[in-house]
């Protein structure tokens, strides 16, 4: 016999009275433009509006944490969400960059005390970007935009 729990604190779905901030790349903007609608969309049908959106672009994916960081301080935000598409190329500098921007975001949420979602695609090639931005395997921003909007819900809980 299954037993229900009473202290079970869970996130909703719902986007209204939320504020966002999301960063987004410049570096590949061709992808990340298309990650942007997805969360952007997301998070509208959800409930939210797109007064309570603010969009910062950065040169590139290792930007972005310095932007969330400055974010995070101001307090105006219940989550921020990085965008940014990093593809392989023929050097290891892709890995490079999404270990740092990964390190980066996550320090910055727990320091902050606050929901910093990781939409960073890293590609093995063009092909997978297009795939991760819209395409067959779905859009990254729309899934990070998901993922915001329960962890902010679930910290105002907390």
């Amino acid at each position: 016999m299954e037993k229900k729990l009473s202290n079970v604190i869970e996130g909703s779905l719902q986007a209204n009275d939320l504020k966002f901030a999301i960063v987004c790349a410049r570096f590949n903007d061709f992808f990340v433009s298309k990650l942007l609608d997805g969360a952007v969309d997301c998070i509208s049908r959800h409930g939210g509006q797109s007064k309570d959106i603010t969009v910062c672009w950065v040169p590139g994916s290792f930007e972005i944490p310095l932007v969330a960081q400055r974010l995070a301080e101001t307090k105006k935000y219940d989550a921020i969400i990085a965008l940014g598409v990093v593809i392989q190329g023929a050097t290891s500098h892709a890995q490079f960059i999404t270990s740092q921007v990964t390190s980066g975001l996550a320090e910055i949420g727990i320091k902050n005390l606050m929901p910093v979602i990781f939409g960073i695609v890293s590609a093995e090639t063009i092909e997978h970007a297009i795939e991760r931005s819209g395409s067959k395997v779905g859009n990254r921003g729309a899934e990070a935009a998901k993922s915001a909007i329960e962890m902010a819900n679930l910290m105002k809980q907390i």
